[in-house]
């Protein structure tokens, strides 16, 4: 035991020399690593490349590392050593811009254009970038939840601003809460209750002859996707318990979204929210555009920067497109449709989200925003809620609404994560991790 403490100070206090670098500890260069994969599993960047990443920063400081992500922290252990770092760490933001500038730091210390010792604060600088500004983000938001309302029908002008404008404030209080309150829960319920008292006084007045979706569509756009998308991919690679933890986190922000909705609207408007109706068909062109407005809407919310925000657009306008054909044409059913369209986007979105180390999940996401089944889950929550308000004379016709509202949900989300996940996969076992 002696003996490896000894070992430890030894290694604590030597140094080495990077070629065209300064002397670094071994203690420096694993905290300079930890702080790296921290940077990257809270912002939104997949466990697999976070870990990748890490050793690779590893191994360009002269070390190697052992990279063990949990939720709460993460372990970045020495090599043959007992030697650690120990950072507390929670996977529940997504900012695309904060990743890849923790990614470009990597690349120039891994290609010998940074050095090690100027390491620590270049990533401190890159963890520290802000985010979208507050009117960027606000307008999106708008933009985002009324392209929602065009795609699930909602197409009168009246409903689309209110829409709008319920969007935009919930994001303004967003921004106002996340200045004083660290508590990720507390936005989208507040943000979520908004929604549902918009959605009341649209009902109460008459101002919009489909209120559900007054109150449906600026939910939809606080579904947290990634999260979803970043335990599943968890769970396909057996980080069980982080991908469990990833997932349940999800569930409680869609509850709390759900609630929030509900609430808002039962509050203000004395009565439970309808349940909405089957979405008209959109023309092809009508769609596609909206789809494509969604998309940049939720590539502002990950702050993904501006010149990178094409790529996902494309790819999400062909996707939809390519679910439209075969729901509206082949006649087949959501989940396929969601499935097919999902795995375009993965083939589409992997290689250029390792090559420019981009978190796949945020990018994807991005793209396929608009395929997620909130409307189907609202539907369901609306449906409870009625259920046990009218306790046990409810009649059977609201059972089984609830029953394919949750179960197209699930069979949707289900479809989605398979099919980004599937094609992800087989890319990382047929070709080789950049570098």
């Amino acid at each position: 035991m002696l003996g490896l403490l000894d070992r430890a100070a030894q290694l604590t206090n030597f140094k080495w020399e990077t070629p065209g670098f300064g002397p670094l500890t071994y203690e420096a260069a694993l905290k300079t690593t930890a702080l790296a994969a921290t940077l990257l599993f809270a912002h939104g960047q997949t466990t697999e490349r976070t870990v990748t990443a890490a050793e690779r920063l590893g191994r360009a400081l002269g070390v190697t590392v052992k990279v063990l992500p949990y939720w709460g922290e993460i372990i970045v252990e020495l090599d043959g050593a007992p030697l650690s770092q120990i950072v507390p760490a929670k996977p529940i933001g997504v900012d695309m811009g904060r990743a890849l500038a923790v990614t470009t730091v990597i690349d120039q210390i891994c290609h010998g254009t940074l050095s090690a010792e100027a390491a620590q604060s270049a990533l401190e600088s890159a963890g520290r970038l802000p985010p979208a500004s507050t009117p960027r983000f606000t307008l999106f938001a708008a933009i985002g939840a009324a392209s929602l309302g065009v795609i699930f029908g909602t197409l009168d002008t009246t409903s689309l601003l209110l829409i709008a404008a319920s969007a935009a404030i919930g994001a303004l209080v967003r921004r106002w809460l996340s200045g004083f309150s660290n508590n990720p829960l507390i936005q989208p319920l507040c943000a979520a209750f908004i929604a549902g008292v918009v959605a009341a006084a649209a009902s109460r007045f008459q101002l919009s002859h489909g209120p559900t979706l007054v109150g449906f569509c600026p939910c939809m756009v606080l579904v947290p996707g990634p999260h979803i998308l970043n335990g599943a991919i968890d769970l396909a690679r057996t980080r069980i318990a982080l991908g469990i933890a990833r997932l349940a986190y999800a569930g409680v922000v869609v509850l709390l979204i759900c609630a929030g909705g509900l609430f808002g609207f039962t509050a203000i408007g004395g009565a439970n929210l309808a349940i909405a109706g089957p979405s008209p068909p959109v023309p092809l062109a009508i769609d596609v555009i909206a789809a494509g407005c969604a998309v940049a809407s939720f590539g502002t919310f990950f702050s993904t920067p501006w010149r990178l925000l094409a790529f996902p657009i494309a790819a999400g306008t062909l996707a939809h497109a390519a679910r439209w054909a075969l729901i509206s044409v082949a006649g087949t059913n959501a989940a396929t449709g969601a499935l097919v369209a999902c795995m375009l986007v993965s083939v589409l979105v992997t290689p250029v989200a390792d090559r420019l180390h981009l978190p796949f999940a945020t990018l994807a996401f991005s793209a396929v925003v608009s395929l997620m089944p909130g409307f189907f889950l609202f539907n369901a929550a609306t449906g409870i809620v009625e259920l046990v308000s009218i306790g046990p004379s409810a009649p059977a016709a609201l059972l089984t609404s609830i029953a394919a509202n949750g179960a197209t949900a699930f069979l949707i989300i289900l479809a989605m994560t398979f099919g980004l996940i599937l094609p992800r996969m087989l890319f990382e076992r047929t070709l080789p991790a950049p570098t």
